[in-house]
């Protein structure tokens, strides 16, 4: 994504340079087709609740637009307005407190930075570029929150304007409602965050990464180790694999089995990630790291030049699964064997949730989370890679028990990605803060009010 620059003004379908305005709110680079009739790029409150008096007069229903960084392109709809929130990226920093009041707009780097400053912590996103407010809305999977939590666990209050206009702050003991349902509805929130209040943490004396690779071949014998140790390896360590059709080093077909670590001392760090040098499978590895000292913010922006390229076409989809590895390996090898070209991937997450969370919409996960990530450079391409998501997630949909916001892909495959029970608390609440419909809710399911829940509880699977 590029910063926006200047200052943000109104657009309105058919004058000159509204296209692009349109396309540059989305990280992914394909363009669906879609236009609203009005982009409106607020730069503080005042400019929200004009957009929001704008909608209600012309009958416009409402797309929220933070960074872009929505691989559905989300709020790209067709008619209606999109509220651009990138301008609204101040940071407020009280150290003394271990309290911030950020825009939803801040990129998650800068944060991260200027925490730094103050030897302060918050699990921000791990690509540089993810803006903090679709981040926190639909949970917020970020570094050190295996340990930490996720990071809407770490949102104290919320300043807000809902669909009348009226601007109210949420939190635990006001407007209790609100503040359960934005930790965790994602893009079918039905009110504007204005201001994030979050609660930090100490960082991490020592932050580094640990890195094996493996050759295509031996994918099976990496996922049945990876699945057998899965659950020993320590909260500090974010264990995951990635297989790529050009892993880092070998440049073929393999699986890069990363161990970032964020912890207490560089000893602490070395005991954390023993269990690579360890492994009963080592000597198939082509090669295997020294544990390496590298921030946060360093190892974001390497994934971004590795992984999340520029100016990409986009497909992704997600699963949360309990299954046995072996139910999942003839799903795993397919993905592998019908990837687009590099930079696309697949991630295999060790989760292993804690057995409780607060309570709030967010509420669902499993031990092991998979997602795939189809990339291509070219419009003509489309038609061959943006249904590989879609497939190789359908391949595997009698495993899961739903899927994660962030990499969701609900306008082409509806699953479940909350509790029934919360799902259906959410849409009581979208009834009283927004009666007419005003916000979109998730791509997949009708946007009435009185929608049936049953699209969005498809693919629950077997193994709830």
């Amino acid at each position: 994504m590029k910063r926006p620059r200047g200052r943000g003004r109104l657009w309105t379908r058919g004058e000159p340079g509204f296209d692009a305005a349109v396309l540059a709110t989305s990280f992914n680079g394909r363009d669906p087709g879609h236009r609203p009739k009005v982009l409106v790029e607020a730069n503080d409150i005042s400019d929200v609740q004009s957009a929001l008096s704008l909608a209600r007069e012309q009958g416009l229903k409402v797309s929220l637009c933070s960074g872009g960084h929505s691989w559905a392109q989300n709020h790209l709809r067709e008619g209606g307005l999109i509220l651009s929130m990138a301008r609204i990226n101040q940071i407020e920093i009280d150290a003394d407190a271990r309290i911030a009041k950020v825009g939803p707009g801040c990129w998650g780097i800068d944060f991260d930075r200027a925490l730094k400053k103050h030897d302060l912590f918050f699990p921000v996103a791990h690509a540089p570029d993810v803006a903090l407010g679709g981040f926190l809305l639909q949970g917020g999977f970020g570094w050190a929150s295996r340990e930490l939590g996720i990071a809407a666990q770490s949102v104290i209050g919320l300043d807000l304007v809902l669909a009348n206009g009226q601007a109210v702050h949420a939190s635990e003991t006001e407007n209790a409602d609100l503040y359960w349902a934005a930790r965790g509805a994602g893009p079918g929130f039905f009110a504007v965050v204005t201001r994030y209040h979050l609660k930090l943490h100490d960082r991490p004396k020592f932050v580094g990464m640990k890195m094996q690779v493996f050759s295509r071949k031996h994918l099976d014998d990496v996922f049945r180790w990876a699945d057998d140790i899965g659950a020993s390896v320590p909260r500090s360590v974010e264990f995951q694999m990635v297989t790529t059709p050009k892993a880092l080093g070998i440049f073929k077909p393999g699986i890069e089995v990363l161990a970032p670590v964020l912890a207490g001392s560089w000893e602490e760090a070395r005991q954390a990630v023993r269990f690579l040098d360890e492994s009963p499978i080592k000597k198939k590895a082509s090669f295997t790291t020294p544990l390496i000292p590298i921030s946060t913010s360093l190892m974001a922006i390497a994934a971004n030049v590795t992984h999340f390229p520029p100016n990409a076409r986009w497909c992704t989809d997600n699963i949360w699964t309990n299954a046995p590895v072996d139910a999942l390996l003839p799903g795993l090898n397919r993905i592998a064997d019908t990837m687009p070209p590099a930079p696309s991937h697949s991630l295999w997450l060790n989760w292993h949730p804690p057995k409780d969370r607060p309570d709030m919409a967010f509420s669902l996960e499993a031990n092991r989370y998979l997602a795939v990530y189809g990339e291509w450079k070219r419009d003509e391409d489309n038609d061959r890679y943006e249904n590989w998501a879609t497939q190789c997630m359908e391949g595997v949909q009698e495993h899961a028990l739903g899927i994660q916001l962030a990499d969701e892909n609900l306008g082409k495959r509806p699953a479940r990605f909350m509790m029934d029970k919360n799902l259906q608390k959410l849409d009581a609440l979208r009834k009283i803060h927004d009666p007419n419909g005003m916000f979109h809710a998730w791509m997949g399911r009708h946007d009435e009010i009185d929608s049936d829940v049953g699209a969005l509880r498809q693919g629950a699977g077997r193994n709830e």
